[in-house]
């Protein structure tokens, strides 16, 4: 069931314009006032659903209707992608219908023909992310925006499809969402629904608050500078700005009524009162809080450790400077992690030398299993980079305050220009240590499935918490990954909204190094086999983590859409056994 061949069509990858449909908008491209519904409750309010008229799009002139297969051409569970002149969409067939969406994933523009359709809902091969085919809705992440929906008809035996050439164009869009009512008459220290953190956790609990037709007062708070950003980019594309990188233009957060105050730390948490107190004093009531502050990295405790040029990657500001001080110079990584192999992998062609230095004997060996590891290892010694195992550094030298040696315990000085430290990451919860919120020994805030933690109205998202997780008997863990932080944040938000829902998700990440990507889902954590098909040292396998006789994790290069098929069986609650793999 895992390797059933898919429908080979030929595509073409573009990359998304950062643009947004705007099929589901009012004409002046701001959601429509009209549209409030009071469902009782005071300044809470509920967006109707639009009835579909039999012709749902305003300027005949921007629709385009194209025949584009007879009705035998596919069968069911099949999908194509099908042009329509100005623009492709994915058709669909399953149980017998016909549907069609946009044919892109909105998150990095994946075909979503080479995914996996399971359902009523097809993921994405790359990184994971699950659209509803009926109504193109997305139903799991990572990336904030919905597919378009095409109409389909038969007639005669020929399948047509009736679209917006405009949405064939964007290939997104952006679902409804309501707005502030009478923003002037707020108290300014005081919200409705306060959240610490703007990171995907934060913005997809305010987005999906929105959507769900309230329209209260939300304020986001962040110690960054920048409004909401793609931070997986920070380590795998360093050179970028952080307006290329920002998940909403500014525009945005001013149309939907979302705040966000930057460069503002939370100091504290005052639970009776219902008040979160600032860095600088400032204090601001709320009613719902979420706290999704995610990680602060962990910094050398070594001799030297405050000379300049040592960075952790915590902004894009730092990516930067890193890139631009790193061109043919000597570049020494501390911590052989996600962050640090993606950080190693970026700067090979920029600089002169790349040297790793790591405790473990193998990089990813705790997570990827040793052999994937060496393959990986591998791949990068090709490419220039040195590594320095199982030592760790002992001191850091200057020259005129700025690094020039990198000392390691094993006797061994590397020449360096520029440190990168990725050793790890602690929670950045140390600001709620007094708050009666409750916190495990390591600092993470415990939350249950609905992401409420111990003290009513308060939840938590994100890299920051310990959750239970479906996929492995509900057990307790921390899953710090981008897509995770998003369904957390949309789990939030319903459940503000007393929507009762649960979390269910299956983990999805994935890592990019010189140009190759290794994805994976599931939740490996205390595999004790793995189980591999495939050839690591071409590196085309696909790599199943074993936990007694049950898969519980799975990782892949160059063998796509695997993971995502495997992620499908997990997300339908079955099990996959270790024989079904061997």
């Amino acid at each position: 069931f895992l390797f059933a061949p898919a429908v080979e069509v030929k595509i073409e990858v573009v990359i998304p314009e950062k643009e947004r449909s705007k099929e589901e908008m009012s004409p002046n491209g701001k959601a429509s006032p009209l549209i409030y519904k009071v469902n009782g409750t005071a300044r809470h309010y509920h967006l109707e659903e639009h009835p579909i008229a039999s012709n749902p799009y305003h300027n005949p002139k921007d629709v385009v209707e194209a025949s584009v297969c007879h009705v035998k051409d596919l069968e069911n569970g099949q999908m194509r992608e099908v042009d329509l002149g100005c623009g492709k969409a994915l058709l669909i067939k399953e149980s017998g219908e016909f549907h069609a969406v946009g044919h892109k994933c909105p998150h990095y523009g994946a075909p979503l023909v080479k995914g996996v359709l399971s359902k009523g809902r097809v993921r994405c091969p790359w990184h994971g992310a699950c659209f509803n085919i009926g109504t193109g809705d997305i139903e799991d992440f990572p990336g904030l925006d919905s597919l378009p929906r095409f109409q389909v008809k038969i007639e005669k035996e020929k399948v047509y499809i009736r679209a917006s050439k405009q949405a064939l164009q964007t290939q997104r869009r952006t679902k409804m969402m309501a707005k502030c009512i009478s923003l002037s008459n707020y108290n300014l220290s005081s919200t409705n629904v306060l959240i610490i953190g703007a990171g995907a956790a934060g913005l997809v609990c305010a987005e999906t608050l929105r959507q769900e037709g309230f329209s209260d007062r939300i304020v986001m708070c962040t110690m960054d500078r920048h409004l909401p950003y793609d931070r997986p980019k920070l380590s795998k594309s360093m050179d970028s700005h952080p307006e290329q990188i920002a998940l909403r233009p500014k525009e945005f957060f001013r149309t939907y009524d979302i705040e966000v105050l930057t460069e503002m730390q939370v100091a504290a948490v005052d639970i009776k009162n219902k008040t979160a107190v600032f860095k600088d004093g400032f204090k601001m009531e709320y009613n719902k809080l979420l706290i999704a502050t995610g990680n602060t990295p962990k910094a050398l405790s070594c001799k030297g450790k405050e000379v300049e040029n040592v960075f952790n990657i915590r902004m894009p500001e730092d990516a930067n400077r890193v890139v631009k001080l790193a061109t043919s110079k000597n570049v020494v990584i501390v911590g052989a992690s996600f962050l640090g192999m993606e950080v190693a992998a970026y700067l090979t062609e920029r600089a002169h030398s790349v040297s790793l230095v790591e405790l473990e004997e193998v990089p990813f060996k705790k997570f990827f299993g040793e052999r994937v590891g060496r393959a990986v290892m591998k791949m990068f010694e090709s490419n220039r980079v040195k590594f320095y195992m199982q030592t760790e550094v002992s001191e850091l030298r200057e020259q005129e305050g700025k690094l020039k040696e990198v000392v390691l315990k094993s006797g061994k000085v590397l020449r360096a220009d520029v440190c990168v430290v990725g050793v790890g990451a602690v929670p950045a919860t140390g600001f709620l240590k007094q708050s009666g919120i409750n916190i495990d020994s390591k600092g993470f805030v415990v939350v249950n499935k609905m992401m409420q933690t111990n003290i009513p109205g308060v939840f938590a998202a994100g890299d920051a918490v310990t959750f239970p997780l479906a996929l492995r008997n509900n057990k307790k863990v921390n899953v710090p990954h981008w897509q995770m932080a998003h369904m957390h944040g949309r789990i939030a938000a319903l459940n503000m909204l007393a929507h009762g829902m649960e979390i269910s998700t299956v983990p999805y990440l994935w890592t990019a190094m010189f140009g190759k990507s290794i994805r994976y889902a599931g939740h490996g954590e205390g595999f004790d086999d793995v189980v591999i098909q495939g050839d690591l040292d071409e590196l085309k396998f696909v790599a199943f983590y074993t936990k007694s006789d049950e898969v519980v994790a799975v990782a892949s290069m160059n063998y796509d859409p695997i993971v995502s098929k495997v992620a499908e069986v997990l997300a339908a609650g079955r099990t996959i056994r270790k024989r079904d793999v061997e």
